[in-house]
């Protein structure tokens, strides 16, 4: 297929010396990568930043994030941006093809930077405080929808089809890279102060928002049209109702241990879905959609988006699993005090980034050459085959062997990311790019919010099998009265698990209102809230859990490979014929044909 040139490509204009940040300069390509790039890297590591952070976040307001009715203030800090971006991400890409993909970018840059200084000024404590911040991470998540939904398109339009493979494969390795990121960054900056954690983007923000105006230019074709209202309000509308379904839904209920019986929780993912039916039947019916549902008949870019989903939500998956893993057993075992566990869980997973800043470039070059069914196919293959290994090592595993799997799950990640993006982005014509790279980011941030949701009830429920007999055992065994212990063993797990999540020693927090602590021998009462006691008692359900949760995982990973198999070849839209055809059109209106 042949493509429309680009400024670089053309006849150069015969003038003066021109500015790199002008839109004509042979190098201009390499600015509009450079800034976009600076763009999604601080919008994904705000994603994941705060994950590893929220033991320091809520000790600075002053909240029990484990205490009673504060579940929902954890959950939706987390969830808050998620929620937002996923729901935004089209609408926002859309608006860029109407007024200007540069002009929605260049804002999303100034609406992020405010954001994160109100968050880090948060003037007040307790549920108040957090409220503040999970308003501040939604408003972080509106101008975080508008960097991801149109920094694709900026780049699509800058490079021609034989190079956007490398320059998107470079931008998706930040977007990735930046949610691993912001596990270690965010280690880090928690031990020194939890408003740096917010303060860390404030001057990225300034900096890239003065550059992104001063140096990016319009280069895509404008469709103006009319604002597709009824399709913006549905595709919100459904998005959101199943994603709020889903927070609660991993939330007790009642007296089940999590709530997916709830009438409001079964009415948000039933009718959030029959929502979403009637936004694709109002997209083939309006004059001006906000998304072409025809892109979907593309093999390469619907083929795509599925594997990109099941990918999003395998990789979230993990990242919570590991989380959990490292901050609640092993780190303890090892050592750890479980204030420091968030920094050395960030740093231990560094070979996780390493793999795929090493596969990524590499592979989204490649792909330009060769197309990307190989190289995403076989990633997603590579990525199931770590999760069957992360369940064949022991919970209190050799750290060596847990960081090779890390290694190859990263490669495995980076060889499907840069030409499974590249692919999708080349299949689609070029006055849609803005929707069709917002639909790509769609599928992306709800997969990791999905992910929150489908593996968090997963290893609730394999938890929910073991961990109460286990819990009542262990605390017998140490002297605990029985009916104590009955009463802390009949606990819905969904507290132990977020205490593993947050690095907590839930022990003393639950025996301790109940006086057992100074009734029992010194000895028992050292045990039990010691470095050893609670991941002992949590290893063994753990690792039932995960059974379910990474074999769910690979089955994903192996469905979103014969996706992936089923785009076709190489495939790059034919710009030139469009333009042929509009234009033969037009003459046809001029001369009353």
């Amino acid at each position: 297929m042949t493509e429309a040139p680009t400024p670089d490509q053309g006849t150069p204009h015969k003038r003066g010396p021109r500015r790199r940040f002008e839109a004509d300069h042979p190098r201009y390509k390499w600015v509009a990568l450079s800034n976009t790039t600076l763009g999604v890297l601080m919008a994904t590591i705000n994603s994941s930043i705060v994950i590893i952070s929220l033991p320091a976040i809520f000790r600075g307001i002053h909240l029990d994030p484990l205490g009673a009715g504060n579940i929902g203030y954890l959950l939706w800090t987390l969830m808050g941006y998620l929620v937002v971006s996923a729901v935004l991400v089209v609408a926002l890409g859309r608006l860029g093809d109407m007024f200007g993909r540069v002009k929605m970018y260049n804002l999303g840059f100034v609406v992020f930077t405010v954001a994160s200084v109100l968050l880090s000024l948060d003037p007040v404590d307790g549920g108040t405080g957090a409220m503040w911040i999970i308003v501040g991470r939604i408003l972080q998540g509106v101008g975080g929808a508008m960097l991801m939904a149109n920094s694709t398109a900026i780049l699509t339009d800058a490079f021609s089809a034989t190079e956007r493979g490398m320059a998107l494969g470079i931008n998706q390795v930040s977007a990735i890279a930046g949610s691993f990121l912001g596990l270690i960054i965010g280690g880090v900056l928690s031990e020194w102060h939890w408003r740096a954690i917010f303060w860390v983007s404030v001057p990225i923000g300034v900096v890239g928002t003065v550059w992104a105006y001063k140096s990016l230019h319009e280069l895509g074709a404008k469709r103006r049209g009319r604002l597709d209202i009824p399709g913006n309000l549905t595709f919100a509308a459904g998005v959101t109702a199943i994603l709020v379904a889903i927070t609660y839904g991993i939330q007790p209920y009642g007296g089940h241990t999590m709530g997916w019986t709830s009438p409001w929780v079964l009415a948000g993912l039933i009718g959030g879905a029959v929502v979403l039916v009637a936004f694709c039947i109002i997209e083939t019916k309006v004059a001006d959609p906000m998304f072409s549902m025809s892109l979907f008949k593309i093999k390469a870019f619907s083929a795509g988006n599925f594997a990109g989903l099941l990918a999003s939500i395998g990789r979230g998956g993990m990242q919570f699993m590991l989380i959990i893993w490292l901050q609640g057993i092993w780190l303890p075992l090892h050592g750890y005090r479980y204030e420091s566990t968030p920094l050395w869980a960030g740093i231990f997973l560094l070979p996780l980034t390493i793999g795929f800043l090493i596969a990524g470039p590499v592979c989204g070059f490649l792909s330009d050459r060769f197309g990307a069914r190989a190289f995403a196919s076989g990633g997603l293959l590579i990525t199931a085959a770590t999760f069957v290994g992360f369940l064949l090592i022991p919970v209190n595993f050799n750290y060596w062997a847990f960081a090779a799997l890390l290694f190859v799950n990263g490669v495995g990640s980076g060889m499907f990311s840069a030409p499974n993006t590249t692919a999708i982005m080349n299949s689609v014509p070029a006055h849609q790019r803005g929707a069709a790279s917002g639909m790509r980011a769609t599928f992306f941030n709800s997969g990791t919010s999905l992910s929150i949701g489908i593996f968090f009830s997963l290893m609730i429920a394999g938890l929910a099998q073991n961990l109460p007999h286990a819990m009542r055992s262990g605390l017998l065994a140490q002297h605990v009265p029985a009916g104590v212990a009955d009463q802390v063993a009949g606990l819905p797990p969904v507290g132990s698990m977020f205490a593993a999540f947050l690095g907590y020693n839930p022990i003393e927090s639950l025996l301790g209102p109940t006086g057992t602590l100074d009734n029992i021998p010194a000895s028992n009462a050292s045990t039990l809230t010691g470095k050893e006691f609670f991941p002992h008692l949590l290893s063994g359900p753990f690792h039932d859990g995960l059974i379910v949760v990474f074999t769910a995982a690979a089955a994903m990973m192996v469905v979103a490979a014969i996706a992936s198999l089923l785009r076709g070849s190489k495939y790059v839209h034919d710009d030139l014929a469009d333009q042929s055809k509009e234009s033969a059109s037009s003459a046809d209106v001029v001369v009353g044909r």
